[in-house]
């Protein structure tokens, strides 16, 4: 979210959030099933120079924000190129071969080049917005959501479809209540949420509606897609699952507060935090509660999922507490977690895993940390962070500062 919105929804849901955790436990169904054998990492490759693709917020459908690239993309880094800029940078770019795209918070669309942090074109297609676009090669576009065309408060938005060549808007459609739901493609179709609480799913080539479906709160997080079926949830405290080509929907849970963060699916589960403090777990296929974990304040962070040595299937977020998470995927219970620490230490952000190390940034503390994924050990700090931490090449790990983007290289 937006720093000015993160503030003001705070705000807003504190008394909310209070309540809710004076409400609820943390619970365990041992009678939902889980699928924990498969890994949930995408692996480089042996050619990936020119054919390299994180064409999306979370790295691919399901969001599970795991990459696994050459030994040596684990700390200690030197910092090679920087880019900065007048807005924050909340989301993480996209990358395609050899070139990035990302979006800053007042809708300034950029393209540049991986190894040198050259700017190749830089397009204003607004003055607020709140997401990573989404790309889809094949077609040559990148999808734009945008909150607002002339204010700084969501409403008077638009979803715009770009040139990926020379960002040239190929198509457009006005959103009355403006859209930071970061999208996804799918079979040529494109979809994503806005403000006023609506899921759409639009043809990629000209963005004609191809369904809609309302919900009774805003959607923000990015909708997340799993074996045809897709799931987001809103500021109302719901959680859908829709058939990505009809637009039926399968089932919906209530996990309550507002649900901000883009859901995250593994292991035949779906994982979705909430502003009442409590990280949730359901069937991906029935919606039923496996189990919920409380962290004792807002869970804005969407989780990333992997299997790691010792571990095992393990599941990775943030809570406003400060503190980095890593639960069992299967039952919730605590495997390590560890404070960023200092003033203010809030993480908003994903999680972001690299290798064997997960990434988290401090929303108010100007601070990266890396944590061993098995151990929780640190091995990583950086002296700026806001939201999104990390994505990567092959080559590179790209660090979001709060204004300056920054190309971190391996030193063995």
């Amino acid at each position: 979210m937006a720093a000015i919105a993160l503030a003001v929804v705070a705000v807003i849901v504190a008394g909310l959030a209070v309540h809710e955790l004076t409400k609820q436990k943390s619970v365990l169904n041992k009678n939902v099933a889980i699928n924990t054998g498969a890994s949930t990492a995408t692996k480089a490759g042996k050619k990936t120079a020119n054919t390299f693709l994180w064409p999306l917020y979370g790295l691919n459908d399901a969001r599970t924000r795991v990459f696994e690239g050459p030994s040596d993309l684990e700390p200690p880094f030197k910092t090679g190129w920087k880019l900065s800029g007048n807005a924050p940078l909340e989301f993480p770019p996209d990358i395609d071969g050899n070139v990035m795209y990302f979006m800053d918070d007042h809708a300034s669309v950029n393209k540049v080049n991986l190894k040198t942090g050259v700017r190749y074109w830089r397009k204003h297609v607004g003055v607020w917005s709140a997401a990573s676009p989404a790309l889809d090669p094949k077609l040559h576009l990148l999808f734009v959501p945008v909150l607002s065309l002339t204010q700084d408060s969501p409403g008077n938005g638009q979803f715009v479809a770009m040139s990926m060549k020379n960002g040239n808007v190929i198509w457009k459609d006005p959103l009355p209540s403006g859209s930071e739901s970061s999208p996804l493609v799918w079979h040529g179709t494109v979809y994503f949420g806005d403000s006023g609480g609506t899921v759409h799913a639009v043809k990629a080539t000209n963005g004609k509606q191809l369904w809609q479906f309302p919900t009774d709160g805003p959607e923000k997080g990015g909708p997340t897609l799993s074996k045809g079926i897709l799931y987001f949830g809103n500021y109302a405290g719901q959680l859908f699952a829709v058939n990505a080509t009809t637009g039926k929907q399968v089932w919906e849970a209530n996990p309550g507060g507002t649900v901000y963060a883009s859901p995250t699916v593994a292991y035949g589960r779906v994982y979705v935090g909430s502003t009442n403090g409590f990280m949730y777990s359901y069937s991906a296929t029935t919606g039923v509660l496996g189990w919920s974990r409380d962290t004792g304040n807002y869970v804005y962070s969407s989780a990333a999922a992997d299997t790691v040595p010792k571990l095992g299937a393990t599941i990775y977020f943030g809570s406003y507490t400060g503190t980095a998470y890593a639960l069992n995927a299967a039952t919730g219970a605590i495997d390590w977690s560890e404070n960023l620490g200092g003033d203010h230490p809030s993480i908003s952000g994903a999680a972001s895993i690299v290798n064997n190390v997960v990434y988290f940034s401090g929303v108010y503390h100007g601070l990266t940390k890396g944590y061993n994924v098995s151990t929780g050990a640190q091995v990583f700090s950086y002296p700026d962070g806001a939201y999104t931490s990390t994505i990567a090449s092959p080559r590179a790990v790209f660090l979001m500062g709060h204004y300056t983007l920054y190309q971190l290289l391996p030193t063995h």
